[in-house]
């Protein structure tokens, strides 16, 4: 199990030995009671999975079971196994981008799917402090962008930026653009891979920013974190 976040998700990364399109029961009892499936937009069989469990409580022993589909329909279940979720930890809101700050999104490209702002693959899994979940566009590639409205105007010292990106090799932004509410335009900045959030030293004042896609390999382009961080003017 991988990434406990605050908001009770995990990720227990999967691989098979036979392409299957592939789930985990699991439950804080062998009779489990919860359902994972794997968020691989790609959908069919394939070997490498990264479920999403939900509702997670911290140190807690869960029991799980893996079950997959060939492209034959032959199933396949492993043993019953268990993992331990860590403790929680809470940290402080620093992000100027979080909604958590009076951060407000008033406009982006799309999003999958048509998702509303709150839902998986919506605008605002960009800005929940979870990298279990992603915006994802809908298929905007190196057109994509948003629009976001802090809480108050600020002293923007540092972006930071997680590309998402899918299986099929596609969806990764290789860089991008911030375009503060004076017109003037910082970047483009460079993202070395998709493994992890970058960070990129600024110095401007700004109370609206807009995010725009450089350069990317297409396809449903977004972001599993933004980040925007700073002093807050008139602090």
């Amino acid at each position: 199990m991988t990434n406990f976040a605050a908001d009770g998700t995990a990720t227990l990364p999967i691989s098979t030995s036979v392409p299957v399109a592939c789930s985990i029961i699991y439950g804080t009892t062998p009779e489990f009671g919860s359902l994972a499936v794997d968020m691989d937009m790609n959908g069919g069989t394939h070997t490498d999975h990264h479920p999403l469990l939900t509702n997670l409580e911290p140190e807690t022993t869960y029991y799980f079971r893996v079950q997959g589909v060939d492209a034959a329909g032959v199933i396949y279940v492993s043993d019953v196994q268990t993992f331990t979720t860590p403790a929680q930890q809470i940290a402080e809101v620093t992000n100027l981008a979080s909604p958590e700050l009076g951060a407000e999104i008033i406009g982006y490209s799309s999003a999958f799917g048509g998702a509303a702002p709150e839902f998986a693959w919506g605008i605002l899994s960009a800005f929940d402090g979870s990298s279990n979940s992603a915006w994802s566009s809908q298929g905007d590639g190196s057109n994509a962008w948003f629009e976001i409205r802090l809480g108050q105007r600020s002293h923007i010292e540092r972006i930071e930026y997680w590309t998402r990106t899918m299986s099929n090799n596609t969806a990764q932004v290789f860089s991008f653009t911030i375009t503060a509410d004076d017109g003037t335009v910082y970047g483009p900045f460079d993202v070395p891979d998709a493994n992890q959030s970058f960070a990129y030293e600024v110095d401007f004042e700004a109370e609206t920013l807009r995010f725009e896609v450089v350069e990317s390999n297409g396809g449903n382009t977004g972001a599993v974190e933004f980040g925007v961080y700073g002093t807050p003017l008139g602090e």
